[in-house]
């Protein structure tokens, strides 16, 4: 857990913000705010009642180094403050992009530039956004200045001021070039066939991130520089660079520079010929991860005063250079920012389907048009539910904030959760689905949700809580969210070895819970997923989080899959080491527990920890419990016979199994350790488990 609680230099908070929430919604009708109006006070409920829901894509916030804290600037989230417009002319696009207000411009038509060339001026708090696929700008592009920041350009089409020149030295006409801005956020474009370069990010341009884009048909993809200084950080992830030359991108002297899950594409046969692909230039010091190069020449390039490293990318068909190395200091990208790597593999088929305009976004009557714009729409902008223990919210328990989310609210609401350790019990009740809970800070360790209850623990009115009662945080919600946090118990088992000592810290008992970026953490029965009974469906998704426990600490009936995580072992309250990570009371044709992906691993002793046994909850011998463990790294903590019986009941009779797992605790097949074929493995992915549900951040 050696990223848990490293703080990035470069973040810099305001008071009184909500820092980092991605994609907040509005409740349409009014929120139960009660007596606590908290730092909004009555014209705040005022302004909530009248609101209507505003779209996802209006209020969407950056991810990878545009989402950082710094220079003044809390993150990137373009205009959502201010009105949202629908234009269609030239004229109206360069007035609302230049203006000195914020403003979602919504480009709902092919946009000739005029003189071919112009590079519109974009001013700060900006959002520019195709409306579906109809959103085109032809002939020219946007150039962002000294100082522009907190601009988004996602979704539009940026083609065609080529002027017969392949490698034009007279015209330098850019898709979207910048000199010296920071906090900005291309996303889903589709830029090509232009003059000069695609993208340009120069003059010490920062906290940059594109991401899913479609860059194609020109001599100059994607070039970063024009400085001496070290001193831009930059994220590039999941776009498709395909039949370009050479900027792919070319990275000169940047402090920072991420490069993940990207698809760069020489096709044979065409005029098009690459020259190199991801080039670490100058100064810089580039991480590259679980990217694609397809018949490419040079793919990886890095000069002598350049540093490169690479992790798990995947080359076919290339030629000549494929270089890493170099003395500068090692960076974790992880220290910034959250995200989440998919496989090098998978990103062909992922980045061919997935990049470009979306038809989703950009797309509903929440824009209004550029005649008719001139009415105030800031109740109608994107809003949360915020609490900080220091009154500086609009509650001070987080509890507060659930209780004043409407019962069978329509739509997502986030609550925004200000750094510091909130000592409480908090449900969500059935009746309340699609809440988010968000810690505001830099970290998941700056936002703390923790209390003390044991199963044992004598309730107020008599009995004890029992161990679903212990929980420190109960889901009973579907499509809830949690991030960027911790949910902890902290019960003392030392101090109280007369009570029953199950203690656990989230327990989900709904559908379609997204856990993204979290730690939960105790000791015994730490992560109960559930089900609200025995015949309903409960698919739980965690990915880039932790959970630390010692007995049983993931257990439960759900559909709960374990992604891209770190599952830490950790020695009981005597100083002994021994546990069993997983304990699935699956029912009888349903799926139960896969970790997929991850580490286990822990300061414990060699050999001490079971994978898992089989729950066969109040004795029920109809439950067919199920642990599938794969392509996971198991420390030698794990015990060669990982698998063990519990209560009476045989793990043999139950379904457990491994697939590809590495490390010193993974093992050969055998009757005790049973492995997957490649086929069978088919059959249990990721996406089995989920089914027809796909979870994304909202």
């Amino acid at each position: 857990m050696t990223d848990i609680g490293r703080k990035s230099r470069h973040r810099r908070r305001r008071t009184g913000m909500a820092l980092g929430v991605p994609l907040v919604l509005t409740a349409a009708g009014t929120f139960a705010y009660g007596t606590d109006l908290g730092l909004f006070g009555a014209q705040a409920q005022a302004n909530a009642s009248a609101a209507t829901a505003a779209p996802a894509w209006a209020t969407a916030t950056a991810d990878g180094f545009a989402s950082v804290n710094a220079l003044g600037q809390n993150g990137t989230y373009g205009g959502r403050d201010g009105q949202t417009v629908t234009v269609k002319t030239l004229a109206d696009l360069e007035k609302y992009a230049t203006a000195a207000e914020p403003y979602v411009i919504v480009v709902a038509a092919t946009i000739t530039m005029d003189p071919v060339g112009k590079e519109i001026k974009v001013a700060s708090d900006k959002t520019i956004v195709g409306s579906g696929t109809s959103g085109h700008i032809v002939g020219g592009g946007f150039f962002l200045g000294q100082g522009v920041h907190n601009v988004i350009i996602r979704n539009l089409t940026i083609r065609d001021a080529y002027q017969g020149v392949w490698n034009d030295k007279d015209h330098d006409f850019d898709g979207i070039q910048m000199d010296g801005a920071h906090h900005v956020w291309i996303d889903h474009n589709d830029i090509r066939h232009m003059a000069d370069g695609l993208i340009d990010s120069r003059k010490d341009t920062t906290y940059l991130t594109v991401s899913w884009n479609k860059l194609s048909q020109d001599n100059k993809a994607f070039g970063i520089g024009w400085t001496d200084n070290v001193t831009a950080d930059i994220t590039i992830h999941h776009n498709w660079i395909r039949e370009t030359e050479q900027r792919n991108p070319s990275t000169d002297n940047v402090a920072h520079a991420h490069l993940y899950n990207n698809f760069l594409e020489d096709v044979a046969g065409t005029d098009i010929k690459s020259s190199y692909g991801n080039y670490s230039r100058g100064g810089t010091n580039m991480i590259l991860e679980n990217s694609y190069f397809q018949g490419m020449t040079n793919p990886v390039v890095r000069d002598a005063t350049a540093t490169l490293v690479q992790r798990g990318n995947h080359f076919s068909g290339t030629t000549g250079k494929n270089e890493s190395g170099g003395t500068g200091a090692a960076w974790n990208p992880k220290t910034y920012y959250p995200y989440t790597l998919d496989k090098a593999a998978d990103v062909p088929v992922l980045l061919k389907s997935g990049t470009g305009p979306r038809g989703s976004i950009g797309t509903t009557s929440a824009a209004t048009s550029a005649a008719t714009s001139t009415a105030t729409t800031k109740a109608a902008a994107a809003t949360t539910l915020t609490v900080a223990k220091d009154g500086s919210g609009q509650y001070s328990t987080v509890q507060a904030a659930v209780n004043a989310v409407p019962a069978n609210n329509p739509s997502r609401v986030v609550i925004a959760v200000k750094p510091g350790t909130y000592r409480e019990l908090v449900k969500v009740p059935s009746n309340k689905p699609h809440v988010t809970i968000q810690g505001t800070g830099g970290s998941r360790k700056d936002t703390t949700i923790v209390y003390n209850n044991a199963s044992g623990t004598p309730k107020p009115g008599g009995g004890t809580y029992g161990t679903g009662g212990s929980a420190t945080v109960a889901v009973e919600a579907d499509d809830f969210q949690a991030r960027n946090l911790t949910i902890s118990n902290d019960f003392d088992e030392s101090a109280h070895q007369d009570i029953a000592g199950q203690a656990v810290a989230l327990r989900t008992a709904a559908d379609k819970i997204f856990l993204d970026g979290v730690i939960v953490s105790g000791d015994q029965d730490t992560l109960l997923v559930d089900t609200a009974s025995k015949d309903k469906l409960g698919r739980v998704y965690m990915t880039d989080s932790y959970v630390v426990g010692n007995v049983d600490f993931i257990f439960g009936r759900a559909t709960a899959v374990i992604d891209k995580s770190v599952i830490t072992l950790k020695k009981r309250w005597n100083g002994t080491s021994a546990g069993y990570v997983t304990a699935p009371s699956t029912a009888a044709g349903r799926k139960g527990i896969l970790i997929a992906n991850s580490t286990v691993n822990g300061d414990v002793s060699d050999r001490s920890f079971h994978l898992g046994r089989p729950w066969h909850a109040g004795g029920d011998a109809t439950l067919d419990p199920q642990t599938t463990v794969r392509n996971t790294t198991l420390s030698a903590a794990i015990r060669t016979t990982p698998w063990t019986d519990m209560s009476g009941f045989s793990w043999k009779d139950d379904r457990f199994a491994e697939y590809k797992n590495t490390g010193a605790g993974s093992g050969a097949a055998s009757g005790d350790r049973p492995q997957l074929t490649d086929a069978q493995a088919t059959n249990q992915e990721v996406a089995d488990w989920l089914g027809d549900w796909a979870p994304s951040a909202s």
